[in-house]
């Protein structure tokens, strides 16, 4: 493949992705939102070398004139573009269909009229809902328990139907709960991180008792490549996670000991999903990645959850990356 357009970029997973897509040898056009700062998100963060390697387009998921100029020349397409945040989807649900369904739209038309050989359509664990059955296959039936995951419900099966009726050669990627660097403080472990690195000891948190299967970003780039270099999967859903489950409270009593940080958690009501909407349980069969991809995660198990928050942790303890942080604050 000569050349890769990777939707979303700017974002966590997509900056990540976009760097080991350059240092692997790939032609990389990253197609970022347009802002009139002339930002790139995390792509701003990036070495000198990897910016200078790569193709930025800036415009909107949400623009299909834009999409299919972006889109043009490339040989396969990484869509990551989303709104991700589950608060903000119970504030502006409109904006998650825009966004995550027409958006995903857009990207589909424009690679079924481009003749894209390949489409790797980023979904979500949350698109499962609470688990059924442990650990959770791809078989598991779909709950749209936030506005969030119905808008990706609903973009999966757009994904789906264009392979079904057009035979677009798109592959269905489900990561579970990745962390790492870059990513959001509103995700629970950044939420964590920040507060403890910024000296708080009375931690502010939502829901403890939900168990998630966390995977480090890196191992959900190298699920992202190993999907985009083979061949198989066309049609398919896979999962991309650890096979490793751990509550969240047990989460924070685990970065904690890494920080070296005695902390107490209060109860911050803000934080709190409506209870039908709380996802209580998330684990991921991962078997169907190594059968279609030869995918397994390096940082699966316990011992490897406490590699990548030590990585993790590593990185916001830098001063001008927690700098770009606002600890004290919780943004939805």
């Amino acid at each position: 493949m000569k050349k890769i357009l990777v939707t979303g970029a700017d974002g966590f997973i997509g900056s990540h992705l976009t760097e080991a897509l350059v240092r692997q040898g790939y032609d990389v056009r990253a197609f970022v939102l347009y802002n009139s700062f002339g930002s790139w998100g995390w792509l701003d963060h990036s070495s000198d070398e990897i910016k200078s390697a790569i193709d930025v387009f800036a415009g909107d998921i949400r623009d299909p004139h834009g999409v299919r100029t972006a889109m043009q020349g490339c040989d396969a397409v990484l869509h990551l573009a989303a709104l991700i945040a589950i608060p903000y989807s119970y504030h502006s649900p409109d904006t998650y269909v825009d966004t995550n369904i027409k958006g995903t739209l857009n990207v589909l038309q424009a690679a079924r009229d481009l003749g894209v050989s390949r489409v790797i359509h980023t979904s979500t664990s949350e698109v499962y809902g609470t688990a059924r059955f442990v650990p959770i296959t791809e078989e598991h039936p779909l709950q749209g328990q936030s506005p969030y995951s119905a808008s990706k419900i609903a973009a999966d099966q757009l994904a789906y139907s264009f392979f079904a009726s057009f035979d677009l050669p798109v592959v269905i990627a489900r990561p579970f709960n990745t962390y790492g660097p870059r990513q959001s403080a509103r995700a629970v472990i950044p939420a964590i991180i920040t507060q403890i690195a910024s000296g708080v000891r009375h931690l502010k948190l939502g829901a403890l008792h939900p168990t998630r299967d966390f995977n480090f970003v890196a191992d959900t780039v190298g699920a992202f490549i190993a999907a985009l270099r083979s061949t198989d999967g066309l049609g398919e859903v896979v999962n991309f996670g650890s096979n490793f489950e751990i509550s969240i409270g047990d989460t924070v009593k685990l970065i904690a000991q890494v920080m070296g940080a005695e902390v107490e958690i209060e109860t911050d009501t803000v934080r709190l999903r409506p209870e039908k909407s709380e996802v209580e349980r998330l684990w991921a069969d991962n078997k169907k990645a190594f059968e279609l991809f030869g995918w397994r995660p390096s940082y699966g198990s316990q011992e490897g959850f406490r590699r990548g928050l030590e990585e993790t942790v590593e990185w916001f303890l830098d001063k001008s990356n927690l700098a770009c942080y606002k600890a004290g604050r919780y943004n939805i």
